[in-house]
Formats: C-alpha cells, sequence, structure tokens
C-alpha cells in the first residue's frame, strides 16, 4: 500500500469518527469518500443522499450510476478516480447542506484533496462549484476548464459539470454532460502537457 493511499484511509478513518455539525446526530454514518488516492481526477458532489447513506459510499444510487456510465465513456472505471462530497454526512431529507455545514466540512475535503494532489477537480452541481468559484452560474461555466489559486490549496484546474441527478429528470441535461464528459481526457492531456513545459 502506498503512503497517499494509508493517509487518506487514516484521514477518512478520522471523518468516521466526526461529530463537529448537526448532520452527524441525524444520518447513519458519514461518507469520506472512495476511489483511487493516485487519482488524477478527483469528483465531487454536494452531499450524499439515502443510498450513500445507507451504504458509507459516495454516487452510488441512479445518479451514481449515470456517473459510471459516463466514466466508461472516457475508459475510466470508479477505481481510477476519486469521488467524495462537500458534505460528508446526509441532511434530513436530502435537503442543501447549510453554509455553517459546508464550513464545518471544508477542512476534511481540504485535507483529500492534498493528499490525492489531483490533475483536475470536477464539480458536480452548483453547490460544489460555488465551494470552489463562488460568484458564477453554473450555467455559463459548465463545460469550461479554470485555473483557480484556493487558499490551502494553491493553484488547481476546475471542470465544472451538472449534476448528474439533474441529468435523470432532463433529458436536454443530460445531452449536455454527456458532450461536457467526454472533454475530460482532452483537459488532462492538455494539463501534463503544460507541466512539461
Amino acid at each position: 500500500m502506498k503512503s497517499r493511499q494509508i493517509q487518506l484511509e487514516k484521514l477518512n478513518q478520522e471523518m468516521l469518527a466526526c461529530t463537529k455539525c448537526a448532520l452527524r446526530k441525524g444520518c447513519t454514518q458519514v461518507v469520506p469518500g472512495a476511489g483511487s488516492a493516485d487519482a488524477k481526477i478527483m469528483f465531487i458532489g454536494e452531499a450524499p443522499g439515502q443510498k450513500e447513506d445507507e451504504t458509507g459510499v459516495p454516487f452510488v444510487g441512479a445518479a451514481g450510476k449515470f456517473l459510471n456510465e459516463m466514466l466508461e465513456t472516457i475508459a475510466l472505471k470508479r477505481d481510477d478516480v476519486y469521488i467524495a462530497n462537500v458534505c460528508k454526512c446526509r441532511p434530513p431529507n436530502n435537503r442543501d447542506p447549510l453554509p455553517e455545514e459546508v464550513a464545518t466540512c471544508w477542512p476534511w475535503l481540504l485535507e483529500q484533496i492534498k493528499i490525492i494532489k489531483p490533475k483536475l477537480i470536477v464539480t458536480l452541481g452548483r453547490h460544489s462549484m460555488e465551494r470552489f468559484l463562488p460568484g458564477f452560474k453554473i450555467s455559463e461555466v459548465h463545460g469550461k476548464a479554470m485555473r483557480r489559486e484556493i487558499e490551502g490549496m494553491g493553484k488547481q484546474v476546475f471542470y465544472t459539470l451538472y449534476h448528474p441527478a439533474a441529468a435523470l429528470y432532463n433529458g436536454g441535461m443530460r445531452e449536455i454532460l454527456i458532450k461536457d464528459f467526454k472533454k475530460i481526457p482532452k483537459i488532462i492531456a492538455k494539463i501534463e502537457r503544460e507541466e512539461k513545459n
């Protein structure tokens, strides 16, 4: 096992014991994240839903199934990437996480990013996007890669996608999401070219 994997597993174990906000009292379990500690791509959603709360794994419901299908279109599996959420505990009745809940969970997510050091962070949905790219509209920035300096993280490339759950109920959005998703390998290739120069 590599040291990055060990660090991540240690962090995730610490997360499982977290009781810093009220969300922990109302959920079944903490959902730290899943995937490779050496992932080039990190997908970040909003918060666990019911299925995630039951299994302890992010994106396992219908939206997760769709995410798996999209990963296949770019020749990747879940094990090749890392999937996490801004909030690690399910909000009651799947409501949006409150700003203070997001703020309480932020150090956990930041630490995960620092350990994994992904080349690309893909935000899934508006709430995830706002954590890293405040002041933008998802309708304007989806499908565009942006380099941003984030405190505690340094320079990072972000790529915004609509949330897979939104696409399940909206056929037009599904097409947009698939088209945006297929650009990911080109973005990674461009980042790697820039790193070499």
